[in-house]
């Protein structure tokens, strides 16, 4: 017998890149989380703040992509 695994909620993951941006895409993608860290690191640094809003959507959008190929990657092995 194949055990469930367990898939992850794209409501969470969104509402956590929404309010939390590089810290909260650590729910959806590591690597993910790590990048923008970076990304939004050296974007607030560069625009004093005011560029921030961009790498909070990409952290929403890679947030989304994340869980829906992990969740059809857990979905695959489930069959």
């Amino acid at each position: 017998m194949v055990e469930k695994l367990p898939t992850k909620s794209l409501i969470v993951a969104i509402l956590l890149a929404v309010f939390f941006g590089p810290i909260g895409l650590f729910y959806a993608s590591v690597v993910g989380a790590l990048v923008m860290l970076v990304i939004t690191a050296i974007i607030g640094f560069v625009t004093f703040g005011f560029g921030l809003f961009v790498p909070y959507i990409i952290c929403i959008i890679w947030a989304i992509i994340a869980v829906n190929n992990y969740n059809k990657k857990i979905i695959e092995i489930s069959k």
